[in-house]
């Protein structure tokens, strides 16, 4: 698997002609502004490429989709770099089980994510790295930091030391160390200085692939590999000093909700570690989806794929349709009651699209990009264009097909 620039192809997004207010985003610290003009360092977590691409996947990266867009839309430079975890237990554990080479199932999955994405109309990543192509990068990262004091070992492996960042945790230290446990974390491996400190180099064992380094022949652990790839896609040669001229090295870290910890946080306080400033600006995290009132899991097996949506026919603009009917931050379900009532709006939609009088257009456009200027907010701006899709089959007349269709391929993805 290689690194990857612009991915997939991007979709041409059309010019609004309009003036876009700040874009205010909720972060889990607090609110930031993103204004219009201004640049946008974006690092996104992406896929464990061991399956293929769900609906929460989709929600997740539909809203930084949006983020890029609009941020795009207002004259600024959206610098956006997504990662690909190819070397983790999930993926080597499925290899296994299925009889496959690692490589090969990490290679066709990605493929498969990059296809959806593209059939979604996600704007593709300034850059697309795989984890495996930056080993290199984890190597000096590691020894920058046992240069700071942060890193000891313990039987052949490298942990960080946590202790320092306790009192940033986003949760109680209890809560914390039960949901490390949960996701990758070995909080009662004993010999470890604190429980909550996360492996940083493995040792090599049980014939799982390697690599060499200054420390030894094995692999990274999940958190550095982010915070290297971000650092030195986003920063370039000053990602292991940092950049002085800004009080956050990137502005936003994005991804679900379940990246909150240990993932981001972990992530964040090793690129502490390395540089000494802040990582990013803002943390922005996307809610879970269900379906049919149950959390949507692997273990359950009730995940809904995309590349099976689409395979059965559905629409594309239907899928994104119905999930940007949800806000964003928000945990909600999935049923396929949703999707046929996405698939009658859509339907209603390109009607009143294709009429020769419709409605008035200006103050539907302008309300949609208010409402996403406030923190994403697409159920407000599906509920204005539905409203207009009303209006415009109850007879009003005065607005132009092709301001609308323009606003809503460009602000929102929605090519109708």
């Amino acid at each position: 698997m290689e690194i990857l620039e612009n991915p997939w192809p991007n979709p041409a997004l059309p010019l609004l002609g309009v003036e876009l207010p700040t874009l205010t985003l909720k972060s889990t610290s607090g609110s930031f502004d993103i204004t219009p003009g201004n640049d946008l360092r974006m690092y996104v977590c992406g896929i464990t490429p061991y399956d293929a691409t769900h609906l929460g996947h989709a929600a997740t990266y539909l809203t930084f989709d949006l983020i890029n867009r609009y941020t795009s839309l207002g004259g600024g430079k959206v610098h956006f770099v997504e990662n690909i975890t190819d070397i983790d237990e999930p993926l080597l554990e499925r290899a296994e089980r299925d009889g496959t080479d690692w490589e090969s199932l990490g290679q066709r999955e990605t493929d498969l994510f990059a296809s959806d994405m593209s059939a979604l109309r996600i704007l593709a990543p300034e850059w697309f790295v795989p984890a495996t192509k930056t080993m290199d990068l984890v190597d000096v990262a590691i020894s920058a930091m046992q240069n700071n004091g942060f890193v000891y070992e313990l039987e052949g492996d490298l942990y960080f030391r946590t202790q320092s960042f306790l009192d940033e945790l986003p949760y109680s230290l209890e809560t914390c160390l039960s949901i490390f446990g949960e996701r990758g974390g070995d909080p009662a491996r004993p010999g470890k200085e604190h429980p909550l400190d996360p492996v940083l180099w493995l040792a090599n064992k049980n014939g799982e692939p390697g690599w060499d380094s200054s420390h030894g022949y094995g692999r990274p652990g999940w958190h550095i590999e982010c915070a290297v790839i971000s650092l030195r896609y986003l920063l370039g040669s000053k990602f292991l000093t940092g950049d002085s001229t800004r009080t956050s090295l990137i502005d936003i870290q994005g991804g679900g909700s379940d990246l909150i910890f240990p993932h981001h946080f972990m992530s964040a306080v090793q690129v502490k570690a390395i540089t000494g400033q802040q990582f990013a600006r803002g943390y922005v995290h996307t809610g879970m989806i269900g379906l049919d009132g149950e959390k949507m899991s692997k273990s359950k097996g009730n995940l809904v794929f995309v590349s099976k949506l689409l395979a059965e026919g559905v629409d594309p603009v239907v899928i994104r349709f119905a999930l940007l009917r949800d806000h964003y931050s928000q945990d909600r379900m999935w049923s396929e009651a949703k999707l046929i009532q996405s698939q009658a709006d859509v339907d209603r939609i390109r009607g009143a699209l294709s009429r020769n009088e419709v409605a008035p257009t200006t103050q539907v456009v302008a309300q949609i990009i208010n409402a996403l200027s406030q923190n994403l907010d697409t159920p407000v701006a599906i509920g204005s264009l539905l409203a207009w899709v009303e209006a415009t089959e109850a007879g009003q007349t005065g607005g132009s097909t092709g301001e609308l269709a323009r606003a809503l391929d460009s602000a929102l993805g929605l090519a109708f």
